[in-house]
């Protein structure tokens, strides 16, 4: 009994001793870190996914072990751990992007993994187009090119950025109080080539996503280098023109560094030239300061100028006053520049913990002229308004991650803290004539807003089974300097929001995971509102649930459904004679979303999504229970073929159906189906195509609102569709050289 005790023992104490931490780097054949892969064991639970230098820590693994390392892209490879060396190298090679290499188990949270299967197939276009990866997503455009577009995503017409949080690398996209309208995000700084991936959530399920994030998020994460240097010049109809260029500055195995630049002009469809001219500059640096340090600096500039025809009034169609691409006001447009300056550093902390730090700097400024009444309030110079800020924008955050056991059980922890701070100077919404003369002041002062947040999250594995429980606080300070009060006044009030987070995930297989997400969130109100009206909620909140799976039942096929509901303490309602956004009622969303990938061809990717949305208020009359432009039913499908000959291609539909454009539904905003393509052919050194923008020339509203005007002859106003007309055929070729 003795012999068999002590035998039990030797094992126990043998098996403890062999078990080490697998550690080392992931790297392409050209030996430049790949971030993001999956590393897991093939026979048991254990995953993690390479820093951005690639680097990874696999716990208890022994020797006979087999790791797997997945990553969209590139082929998948296995190693054998005999025996456990001090670090390692593994080398991946590149790929077609294939659903074959997806792990489905390997995912926290596998539904990045359609927007990441769009990205890495289909050609990029523009920054804020990246958007429509999100799946059951929305965009339009509606003021010359140069305004961040409107968004549609799960039953929210959520204007330019209100109730979705969007980020670049934990820098924020969205503005508080902003001149134009609350949680305003204009992504047109970013150049569409030097993003990497996407990482996106929808609902307010993430503790470490605050402010807007209650349709959902998304985070945009940019390439550490460059594949290859290259040029690529685009024209077309419309004198349409762009330019780009991406040089590696710095590429060896410890410094990276790259420049990019970008310049886009176009006169568009429409018969009063939109003048549009926006420039883009980005330099990125990452350097690996030791094994446990990595560093990343960036800096961007972008400047954007243009004019505007305006929504268009149905009636003034309808009567042949102008044409579809006409205008009543044509002086409408405007200008906007943002710099930023933004720091990522993470450092390991012995071997199982580590530190990231991020820190960020924005200044920004802004100048729109719009006209959406026309005549309503002026009938001698029109109702012209003018909104303008410049704003500071700093902010930084700490978090802490580590891996312990609890109760036996590998748990991830992460806690972090953060501030924001907005300085809006001069913010200013006022009436004025043909862009020049300011006839008189609405609103005009300085905001200074503050955040401060800190957020703890969990992933406990028992099994199959995952669950992250997580809490978030927020605290925002509101202040402004109203400069129009005939005394001095600087107002101030705080608020506080507690936003817990509970999810489950349970890989029932590699090929099939099921969800059940809960969680609460909030957006803020702005500055003015807070404090002009301090009754209502300064922090309402958005209590979510979500209960989904996605599942691969074939080895090229992957599907994703889910149930979900979303209820908001306080809905924001446009009002477009003032230009502002103010707080409403409660309302209640619900609906269904529905994925599938498929990859019949290693060459071939097709996809497919269906969002249905049932949006309604809960505090209205009788039969005014409808949310103004809430989306109901929208669709997209999409083909992108990349062929080893050469040959590449890709064809993308989207439709959204009509939906109610007033409370009673009285006013109906109409539908559209719209089709995209290109075409190209990729040399060893040169790509020669052609894109297609509404290849079957559809007559579509790409935008519109239901409107109170009043046209110059007329003498009583008329509530009805305003809209800005979808951009008709238009084909752009392009040239793009790499070296």
């Amino acid at each position: 009994m003795k012999s068999l005790i002590l035998s039990f023992i030797l094992i126990v104490l043998y098996t403890s001793s062999t078990a080490q931490d697998f550690k080392g780097q992931v790297v392409g054949t050209d030996n430049k870190a790949i971030s993001f892969v999956n590393v897991y064991t093939i026979n048991n639970t254990k995953h993690v996914h390479t820093a951005d230098d690639g680097s990874f820590v696999l716990k208890e693994i022994k020797q006979g072990d087999t790791i797997k390392f997945s990553c969209l892209g590139y082929e998948t490879t296995q190693y054998v751990v005999s025996p456990i060396k001090k670090e390692v190298i593994i080398i991946l090679k590149k790929n077609a992007v294939l659903l074959a290499d997806v792990i489905i188990k390997e995912e926290i949270d596998a539904l990045n993994l359609f927007s990441n299967v769009n990205l890495k197939s289909a050609p990029v276009q523009n920054a804020q187009e990246i958007l429509l990866d999100v799946p059951g997503l929305m965009i339009g455009q509606h003021a010359g090119g140069g305004k961040a577009e409107q968004i549609f995503l799960r039953g929210f017409d959520i204007d330019h950025g209100t109730d979705i949080g969007i980020s670049v690398e934990n820098m924020p996209v969205n503005m508080v109080s902003h001149a134009h309208g609350q949680g305003y995000a204009d992504m047109h700084f970013l150049i569409a080539e030097t993003i990497d991936r996407m990482d996106f959530g929808k609902g307010p399920y993430e503790a470490d996503k605050g402010n807007f994030a209650t349709a959902g998020y998304v985070d945009l994460k940019l390439k550490n280098s460059l594949d290859h240097n290259e040029v690529k010049v685009e024209y077309g109809q419309f004198n349409t023109k762009r330019m780009l260029g991406m040089i590696n500055v710095l590429n060896n195995e410890k410094q990276k560094a790259y420049i990019a630049t970008e310049f886009i002009a176009t006169d568009g469809p429409f018969e009063s030239s939109q003048n549009f001219k926006r420039s883009n500059f980005l330099a990125r640096y990452n350097a690996q300061l030791s094994p446990n340090d990595n560093l990343s600096i960036s800096a961007s500039h972008f400047t954007s100028r243009w004019d505007a025809s305006g929504q268009v009034p149905q009636r003034a169609v309808d009567n042949n006053l102008i044409t579809r691409f006409g205008a009543i006001d044509d002086t409408e447009g405007g200008e906007t520049s943002r710099t930023n300056v933004w720091l990522n550093y993470t450092k390991v902390i012995g071997k199982t913990s580590y530190l990231k730090t991020n820190a960020y700097y924005t200044a920004y400024d802004f100048l729109l002229f719009s006209n959406f009444t026309f005549f309503l309030n002026d009938s001698i110079n029109g109702d012209q308004i003018k909104q303008a800020e410049s704003r500071v924008m700093t902010g930084g955050q700490v978090e802490y991650g580590s891996t312990q056991k609890l109760l036996g059980k590998h748990t991830n922890f992460k806690t972090g803290v953060g501030f924001r701070n907005d300085r809006s100077k001069n913010n200013e919404l006022s009436h004025t004539a043909n862009r020049k003369t300011t006839l008189e002041y609405y609103q005009l002062g300085d905001v200074d807003e503050t955040n401060i947040y800190a957020y703890a999250q969990a992933e406990i594995a028992l099994g199959k089974l995952i669950i992250q429980p997580g809490v978030r606080a927020d605290e925002l300070t509101f202040g402004y300097k109203d400069a129009l009060a005939t005394t001095y006044n600087n107002e101030q009030q705080s608020a506080f929001a507690f936003s817990p987070k509970l999810n489950f995930i349970y890989n029932y297989s590699n090929d099939l995971q099921l969800y059940l997400k809960s969680g609460k969130g909030f957006h803020s109100n702005d500055s003015r509102v807070v404090l002009s009206q301090s009754q209502r909620k300064n922090l309402p909140g958005a209590y979510g649930n979500d209960l989904g799976f996605i599942w691969k039942p074939r080895n090229n096929f992957l599907i994703n459904a889910a149930l979900w509901q979303l209820y908001l303490e306080q809905e924001f309602v446009y009002v477009g004679d003032e230009g502002i956004v103010e707080p409403s009622g409660k309302t209640y969303r619900s609906g269904i979303d529905f994925s599938i990938r498929y990859q019949p061809k290693p060459w071939l990717v097709a996809s497919a999504d269906i969002n249905y949305a049932h949006a309604r208020a809960l505090e209205t009359n009788e039969g005014e229970a409808f949310i103004p432009l809430a989306p109901n039913l929208t669709m997209a499908g999409r083909i992108e073929v990349i062929h080893p000959s050469g040959f590449f291609g890709g064809w993308r539909t989207r439709h959204i159906a009509d939906r109610a454009a007033t409370e009673n539904n009285a006013i109906v905003a109409a539908g559209y189906t719209v089709s995209d393509a290109n075409v190209g052919y990729s040399f060893k050194r040169f790509d020669l195509g052609c894109n297609v923008k509404n290849i079957f020339n559809t007559q579509w509203n790409e935008t519109q609102f239901a409107t109170t005007s009043r046209l110059k002859n007329e003498s009583e106003a008329v509530e009805e569709i305003h809209f800005t007309p979808g951009t008709p055929l238009a084909v752009t070729a392009f040239m793009r050289v790499k070296f």
